[in-house]
């Protein structure tokens, strides 16, 4: 017994593979050394071929030290919270409202019959309302409802597949919200004098592009394309529409002009995919990182949402309106500069950072352009 345990074995593991999870990176087969002596156990791997160097997968666990504030906004680096209420304004996604808040900002100035006074800063308050906290929100939870399945796999720890939040809890949520939503609108084309409830067709239209975006058998999200267009539409079309319509007039013009700008709201969409990459492939979903891998995909989502802007910088100054498309082409510049720092660099790790640096020149372009269609 005291010769086996003086003696030193080596075993060693011809061909073993070692399969990364990380997107689109491989490691080639590395032999594996084991060496067992009396006292220790000792493991080595020979060095992999890592030159190429990928996105890398979300973490599978929040972060230890997370931030109540990123809870309530709803993105990555959150605390675990079982507050119900502070759960259900987590699936809201606060950090998603202010575009659409926005796009309401631009439709009441495309309009050019907004007026500072009471009544149409209350008009526009409400909504903002609709369209922020009551419709985007009923979106987010939905579509955090029928993403269970791959948030399970992506982000484990996340209120619905972790069971913070009851499957009775998320539904009425998703009711409520929606309901409360399309309340507003019918309230606000009665406020507006509208024979035709424009501003109640918007918010059912919207609801329901929400709806086959997330939800079988139609769920446009599992065509990066169409999902991510629909995704755009969404963020920048419908809440300038309903802006526009509250205060004026909506006409063909503006609704060519927006579906163009939707295309750049494809390209920000794009942004937000890279870190499901691993849950995408799972399930089946061909986002487009998934179906182009994300070298590719990446470079499809800058000139997205470059592209359309100079396109609409070209078709303000064919318009007879240089200095709008001088201003909008001077907005441009930082994002450019900002995805070459961030977004190219880890679409995975600068995701947030990027979004934050380059998307408030892209929403004060949108206004740019609602001031410019004003005149």
């Amino acid at each position: 017994m005291a010769s086996v345990l003086n003696t030193v074995a080596a075993i060693t593991f011809p061909g073993a593979n070692t399969n990364g999870a990380r997107a689109r990176s491989q490691l080639s087969p590395a032999p594996i050394s084991v060496s067992f002596t009396r006292r220790r156990l000792t493991v080595r791997a020979a060095e992999t071929d890592t030159n190429e160097v990928n996105p890398q997968v979300p973490d599978k666990a929040p972060a230890k030290n997370g931030s109540s504030f990123n809870q309530l906004l709803g993105i990555k680096g959150a605390a675990e919270e079982t507050n119900k209420w502070k759960i259900r304004l987590q699936l809201t996604k606060p950090v998603t409202w202010p575009p659409l808040v926005w796009g309401v900002v631009c439709g009441a100035a495309a309009s050019g019959n907004f007026h500072w006074n009471l009544e149409d800063v209350a008009k526009s308050i409400i909504c903002m309302i609709m369209s922020g906290p009551c419709l985007t929100g009923y979106t987010q939870t939905m579509n955090d409802w029928y993403d269970r399945e791959i948030d399970a796999i992506n982000e484990p720890y996340r209120p619905i597949p972790s069971g913070t939040i009851s499957e009775n809890e998320v539904i009425t949520q998703i009711w409520v919200l929606l309901l409360a939503g399309l309340g507003l609108a019918g309230i606000l084309d009665v406020w507006a004098g509208h024979d035709f409830p424009i501003v109640f067709y918007l918010a059912v239209g919207g609801s329901l592009l929400s709806y086959i975006y997330s939800a079988p058998p139609l769920k446009l999200k599992q065509n990066g394309w169409i999902g991510n267009f629909a995704l755009g539409a969404s963020y920048i079309s419908l809440p300038w529409w309903a802006g526009q319509a509250l205060f004026g007039t909506l006409t063909p013009d503006i609704v060519v002009l927006t579906i163009l700008y939707s295309i750049a709201g494809l390209g920000i969409a794009i942004v937000n995919d890279f870190k499901s990459i691993e849950g995408d492939r799972a399930m089946g979903l061909k986002s487009l990182p998934v179906a182009f891998g994300a070298e590719t995909a990446k470079w499809i989502c800058v000139g997205a949402i470059d592209i359309t802007q100079l396109s609409v910088a070209g078709y303000l100054l064919g318009a007879g309106k240089p200095f709008y498309a001088l201003a909008l082409l001077a907005l441009i510049v930082p994002q450019v500069v900002f995805q070459f720092q961030y977004f190219l660099k880890d679409p995975v790790k600068y995701d947030v950072k990027y979004q934050a640096s380059a998307q408030p020149f892209l929403v004060l372009g949108l206004l740019v352009t609602a001031l410019a269609t004003s005149h």
